[in-house]
């Protein structure tokens, strides 16, 4: 072998070597998650749940988000030092930033494990990371490797679209123009808006909430104390006063829609909300709609075209 060869045969090796290790370092975000971190060697995405886990289960990761005031309750906890019978709060530097972590001994089904939390700042939310590992694992998994596996945790900045829509129970043809789609209830719920500003459903909308509720009425004449109990618990409604409420078919199915003229936020701005209600076997598809009072004949329109684009799977 010529110098240039072996040289040229070194290169490609180490090469191969680089780009291994540069995609073994990649974070995995679990589906419809904005947190991710990179799987230790015996780790991969669980299937049940949003996370990782070990091929005998020995260690589990629940991966998730949780409101931006969470970080920040952590932090000031921090800061007020420890606490009785609470585990101590230390800082972690991790790939999106400062963090905090927890640690402490626990049971599970009767065994022993050994839990820890992360918690980091993502701008309008806060990630959350929960790992147990059973006394069976620890060997595998000692502190000091969850410690580091806890250090890669990453954030994005959206989760693709076509990837929070996949994970839903029901098709969505017609997104009416709605710029912004965030997932509030992986698998369930999902929020279509004009603005990425989390807060614009504290600012009278537009927006669109699609979420399945795991029950239905059991007979017909049931349907509108359902409906009206349901259209009650409608986030951040003041002066709330229902204007209508009667069955209705959708897309060929039995549905109930229910109006309300309300309120929202300090200035008590006048808004006005529907909620559209598709029954199912044991399930009812909720739509529930948002729009101040002077935006909504048009955003009635944008309305009717997401629900009429509701297909099941």
């Amino acid at each position: 072998m010529t110098l240039i060869s072996r040289f040229a045969a070194v290169f490609a090796l180490a090469l191969a070597l680089l780009t291994a290790q540069g995609a073994s370092a990649n974070p995995v975000y679990p589906p419809g998650v904005r947190v991710g971190l990179v799987p230790s060697d015996g780790l991969s995405p669980a299937k049940s749940f949003s996370g990782f886990q070990s091929a005998d289960e020995g260690v589990k990761v629940i991966v998730g988000e949780l409101p931006l005031a969470a970080f920040t309750a952590v932090e000031a906890a921090q800061k007020a030092g420890p606490q009785p019978n609470t585990p101590k709060i230390e800082p972690l530097q991790t790939t999106a930033g400062r963090a905090f972590i927890t640690s402490e001994s626990g049971k599970s089904a009767d065994a022993s494990v050994r839990l820890y939390s992360l918690i980091v700042a993502g701008g309008t939310f806060s990630g959350y990371v929960a790992v147990q590992v059973t006394e069976a694992a620890s060997k595998a998994f000692p502190e000091a490797t969850i410690r580091k596996f806890l250090s890669t945790a990453s954030l994005r900045k959206t989760v693709p679209t076509e990837e929070q829509l996949a994970l839903l129970p029901f098709k969505m043809t017609d997104l009416a123009g709605f710029k912004s789609v965030r997932t509030v209830v992986i698998g369930s719920a999902i929020l279509l808006s004009d603005d990425a500003d989390e807060r614009e459903t504290e600012n009278g909308g537009p927006y669109v909430l699609v979420s399945v509720i795991p029950s239905a009425p059991g007979a017909p004449d049931e349907r509108d104390r359902f409906a009206r109990q349901a259209v009650a618990v409608a986030p951040g409604l003041n002066n709330g006063r229902i204007t209508s409420s009667e069955p209705v078919r959708i897309d060929g199915g039995a549905g109930f829609e229910t109006r309300v003229d309300a309120t929202m936020g300090k200035d008590e701005r006048p808004v006005q909300l529907v909620q559209w209600l598709r029954f199912g076997s044991g399930a009812t598809l909720r739509i529930l709609a948002i729009a101040k009072k002077d935006d909504w004949a048009t955003a009635f329109t944008r309305f009717r075209a997401v629900r009429d684009g509701i297909q099941s799977r």
